[in-house]
C-alpha cells in the first residue's frame, strides 16, 4: 500500500502547486484558465483517442450531455477560482475553494436524498462557521478581498456541480473518455470566452508561458490523475480527507514563494472548515 498512498501525496503536492502558479503568471484570469484547460485536453486528446475511441463512440446522448454539462461546470470553477487568487490571498482562496465537499452533501441530501448523519451536520455547521470567520476577515480588508472570497466560495459551489454530474457519470464512463470529455468542454468554453472578452491569447512574458505549461502539468495532469488513480486503490473518503491538505501546502508555499503568510483569522478559519469537513466525511463516505 506504500505505493498507493505516494501516489496520493504526489497528487495532494501537486495540486497544491495550482495557485502559486497562478499568482505568477503575469495574465488575466480568464487568459490562464483558457490556457490551462487547453493545453491539458491537447494533451489528453491523443491517449483517449487511441485507447478509448470505441467508447467514445458508444456514448449515449444523456451521458454525453452530463459530461459536457460537467465541463461547463468545471470551466466556471477554474475561471471563478482563478479571478478570486487575483483579489484575495492564497489562504484564503484555497481555504474556501476547497470547502467543496460541504455544498457536495448538502445537494446530495437535497438532490439524492443522500442521508446525513448528526455528525455529518455538525462537521458542515462547523465548516460554515470557518467561512463566516473567513469572510469577515476579508470583509475588514475592503471590498476587493471580500469580493475574491465570494468568487472562491462560488468555485467550491461549481466544483461541487462538476464533482455531483462525475459521480453519477463514472459509474459507466472510463476516466479516459470521462476527462478527455470534461478537459475538453471546459477548454472550448474557456477559450470562446476570452475571445469575446477581447483579451490577446498571446504576446505574454516567457515565464507567463512557462506558468501556463506548468498549470496544466502539474496540478491538471499529474495531480489530478494522481487522485483519480488512488482512487482504484485507497478508500474514497482517505482521498476525500488527504485534500484537505492542499490549501496547508498551498498556504506554506505562498509563505515561501510569494512571502505572504496567512493571517490568523485565516489559520483559525481554515482549522474550522478543514475539521468540519474532516469530521463530516469520516462518518459520511464519499460515493
Amino acid at each position: 500500500m506504500k505505493r498507493q498512498y505516494a501516489v496520493l501525496a504526489v497528487g495532494v503536492v501537486s495540486i497544491s502547486f495550482a495557485a502559486i502558479f497562478i499568482r505568477l503568471a503575469e495574465a488575466p484570469p480568464l487568459v490562464i484558465a483558457a490556457w490551462r484547460m487547453c493545453l491539458a485536453a491537447l494533451a489528453v486528446t491523443p491517449v483517449t483517442l487511441a485507447r478509448s475511441g470505441e467508447e467514445l463512440r458508444r456514448l449515449s446522448r444523456k451521458d454525453l450531455g452530463m459530461m459536457l454539462a460537467a465541463g461547463a461546470f468545471l470551466a466556471a470553477h477554474f475561471y471563478l477560482w482563478t479571478t478570486s487568487l487575483s483579489l484575495t490571498s492564497v489562504a484564503t482562496s484555497v481555504i474556501l475553494v476547497t470547502a467543496n465537499p460541504v455544498f457536495v452533501a448538502i445537494a446530495s441530501y437535497i438532490l439524492f436524498r443522500e442521508t446525513l448523519s448528526r455528525t455529518a451536520v455538525a462537521g458542515i455547521t462547523v465548516s460554515i462557521a470557518g467561512s463566516v470567520v473567513i469572510g469577515y476577515s476579508n470583509w475588514s480588508l475592503g471590498p476587493g478581498s471580500l469580493l475574491g472570497a465570494g468568487l472562491a466560495l462560488l468555485g467550491a459551489l461549481t466544483v461541487a456541480g462538476y464533482l455531483l454530474i462525475g459521480r453519477r457519470v463514472r459509474r459507466t464512463t472510463g476516466l479516459l473518455t470521462y476527462s478527455f470529455l470534461t478537459c475538453g468542454t471546459a477548454a472550448v468554453l474557456l477559450l470562446a470566452a476570452t475571445l469575446a472578452a477581447g483579451y490577446d491569447l498571446a504576446g505574454y512574458p516567457g515565464n507567463t508561458w512557462l506558468m501556463f505549461v506548468l498549470l496544466a502539468l502539474v496540478p491538471q495532469l499529474i495531480g489530478h490523475t494522481s487522485l483519480n488513480w488512488s482512487l482504484r486503490f485507497v478508500p474514497a473518503t482517505m482521498v476525500t480527507v488527504a485534500v484537505l491538505g492542499e490549501p496547508v501546502v498551498a498556504s506554506a508555499l505562498a509563505a515561501v514563494l510569494l512571502g505572504e503568510p496567512p493571517l490568523v483569522s485565516e489559520i483559525i478559519g481554515g482549522i474550522l472548515i478543514l475539521g468540519g469537513i474532516g469530521i463530516a466525511f469520516r462518518h459520511n463516505p464519499a460515493g
